[in-house]
């Protein structure tokens, strides 16, 4: 009895399961922390390791990019048909620091297998994820017979996406012409659950700003000046509580323009999902959710944009008392931003609505930091609708849809290359990305390889269907 193409690709990737584990044990083992530059040597030895091991796999074109911080590796394997859809794929070698010290229960870059988890940094976040491509490729050839992929594979995977990703735009500027794709896939993210398989459609974008007040050229004695001259401590406090009106809505004039509302089947969608709100917050160390009213807790942090004081000071601190008009006020703030909303044109309403408050006499200035800009992909993108396809078939379940609250260096690819971006990712909460003891669920890892092994042939299939 002939095997279908499912099974084809699972047997395959038993087969193959023991080399695939030793490799990404072997890359793990490499401690490619970016944030320390005592590690620069091993974040390249790293992407050296993952060039040639994606060369070994089969990709014609493998290189290292070099940037002003650290490397990138590129690969490429053309399909066969010049008009097939073109995919790039995006996910990051680094990892964030780690010592035995830190709470691990054994060393972070030796990797051991418990049951049916491999623990070690990079194991979810991002080395795993990453690496499920190489096998899932292969796979997908296995499968369908094919000497090359069904679409003009490519993969970027940045070094510094744990060091904030500070040179990956000029990264993809520079190399946007090789980088072109129809669709962008990122493998750093994750699912709901182990039981809920998901794909996130969009991630928000960030915008900071630091403001600083400043009143008399020194602190000054309260009783001889205080009630007669503007106090910059004061200032700040007005401009915080002027921040949101009594609806939890940012009361920024112009803050919302062109923000992409929920329709009411996303709201459907996302009120499927198995939220336990106690749990929750027993996560985030909080006693009560609140925020804008009108919408759920998950609404809040996925799909409506917000502004949070990150810090407020000013003045003496110390112990006692020093009855002063201190000389400056500090107020940093941050912005997530949602589709539709232009970094460009928040910084200048909040440049605007900050001046309007601040009284005549405080000196106002307002230093906003790189902005990373939202991305979503709509619920009826034909390329959304092939990795939701393709996941359902490897998690034989339902496939639901989640937001990312946070920012990443997805935008920037969505922004330069003018592709839209897909998330496909198999963590799950508990893996503790860049907390001590980081694991990944090892049967999830290979859903993952087994999801990319169909998502290609989708692709290929559908694509030129789209409108």
């Amino acid at each position: 009895m002939s095997q279908t193409p499912d099974s084809v690709v699972r047997t395959y990737i038993q087969q193959h399961r023991a080399a695939f584990l030793d490799d990404l044990t072997e890359w793990l083992r490499i401690p490619s922390v970016s944030a320390q530059p005592d590690h620069a040597p091993d974040v390249r030895r790293s992407a050296d390791w993952l060039a040639a091991k994606l060369k070994e796999t089969g990709f014609p074109t493998t290189e290292v990019w070099q940037t002003q911080g650290a490397p990138a590796v590129f690969a490429a394997w053309p399909c066969d048909d010049p008009q097939a859809p073109t995919v790039l794929v995006y996910g990051h070698h680094d990892v964030q620091p780690a010592a035995r010290e830190d709470g691990w229960d054994t060393e972070p870059f030796e990797p051991v297998v418990r049951g049916n988890r491999l623990y070690a940094r990079g194991a979810a976040d991002d080395k795993g994820q990453v690496f499920f491509h190489a096998l899932g490729v292969r796979a997908h050839l296995a499968a369908t017979g094919r000497s090359t992929p069904a679409v003009h594979l490519k993969l970027i995977v940045e070094g510094e996406e744990e060091s904030g990703s500070p040179h990956f735009r000029a990264l993809v500027e520079q190399h946007a012409e090789r980088l072109t794709a129809d669709a962008v896939i990122v493998s750093d993210t994750g699912m709901w659950s182990e039981d809920t398989p998901t794909v996130c459609t969009g991630m928000r974008g960030l915008a900071e700003c630091e403001i600083r007040l400043h009143g008399p050229d020194q602190d000054i004695h309260s009783g001889s000046f205080g009630g007669a001259v503007p106090n910059p401590a004061t200032a700040a406090a007005r401009l915080v509580a002027a921040l949101h009106d009594e609806h939890a809505r940012v009361a920024i004039p112009g803050f919302y323009d062109g923000v992409v509302e929920l329709t009411d089947r996303e709201r459907e969608l996302l009120a499927e999902l198995p939220f336990d709100e106690q749990q929750w917050l027993r996560t985030a160390k909080s006693y009560a959710a609140q925020g804008e009213a009108g919408y759920t807790t998950l609404e809040r942090i996925w799909a409506r944009p917000t502004a949070e004081v990150n810090g407020i000071g000013g003045g003496y601190q110390g112990p006692g008392s020093k009855t002063i008009i201190p000389t400056s006020a500090l107020v940093k703030l941050s912005f997530r931003l949602v589709a539709g909303q232009d970094p460009g044109h928040v910084e200048k309403a909040v440049r605007a609505w900050a001046e309007q408050q601040v009284p005549p006499g405080i000196r106002c200035e307002i230093t906003f930091s790189g902005a990373t800009r939202p991305c979503l992909t709509p619920l009826d993108h034909p390329a959304l609708e092939s990795v939701t396809r393709a996941m359902g078939r490897a998690f034989e379940k339902p496939v639901r849809f989640t937001r990312e609250g946070g920012s990443g260096p997805a935008a920037d690819l969505q922004d330069v290359l003018g592709a839209p971006v897909l998330f496909l990712g198999i963590s799950v909460p508990s893996d503790g990305w860049h907390a001590p003891n980081e694991k990944v669920e090892l049967d999830l890892l290979l859903k993952g390889v087994e999801t990319t092994a169909y998502l290609w042939g989708d692709l290929a299939e559908n694509w030129r269907h789209a409108p």
